[in-house]
């Protein structure tokens, strides 16, 4: 992902306004991120825990989402796995994570949701550049350009029911 001004991010929410996109929390040290190692930058809001964030170049633009959590918890004895990367975690390492849908669907109430890495670091799970806490990723036959490539496409997927 090419590195993206705060600006360029702000911009970018389809499912929110304006003034909502003014007032999100960006992440902490934007210029340090790894932007050659995410496929979409996503962040939780450290200041409100039920909120989440993304931003993906989908036809050569930024689209950003924002996520919301519900505030139900989830086993800690019990794995996940995320359905973008196909990471398990144990616990809360995977969450519901629900996205207003754009336009009048979204004002009317219609949202989409995706169990997701909780911390949104998907892009660096793939790449092995970081491991879940308590249980490792499973060998797989596809190459790493394959697992990159399969992550992007179930985003891009969850991303066209946001836009419907």
């Amino acid at each position: 992902m090419r590195e993206l001004s705060e600006s360029e991010i702000r911009a970018s929410f389809v499912n929110c306004s304006k003034g909502e996109a003014r007032r999100l929390s960006l992440p902490r040290g934007l210029s340090e991120l790894p932007w050659t190692d995410l496929d979409f930058l996503g962040w939780r809001d450290p200041g409100a825990p039920d909120r989440g964030y993304l931003v993906v170049e989908r036809d050569g633009a930024p689209v950003g989402v924002t996520l919301r959590v519900p505030s139900v918890r989830r086993s800690l004895a019990k794995s996940n796995i995320c359905s973008l990367c196909i990471t398990t975690h144990a616990g809360s390492g995977v969450a519901l994570l629900t996205a207003r849908r754009a336009g009048a669907a979204g004002r009317e109430g219609n949202t989409v949701g995706n169990y997701v890495c909780a911390d949104l670091a998907c892009s660096l799970y793939v790449r092995g550049l970081k491991r879940s806490a308590a249980v490792s990723r499973p060998e797989e036959s596809l190459t790493l350009d394959e697992q990159i490539e399969r992550t992007v496409g179930n985003l891009d997927a969850f991303l066209a029911k946001v836009l419907a």
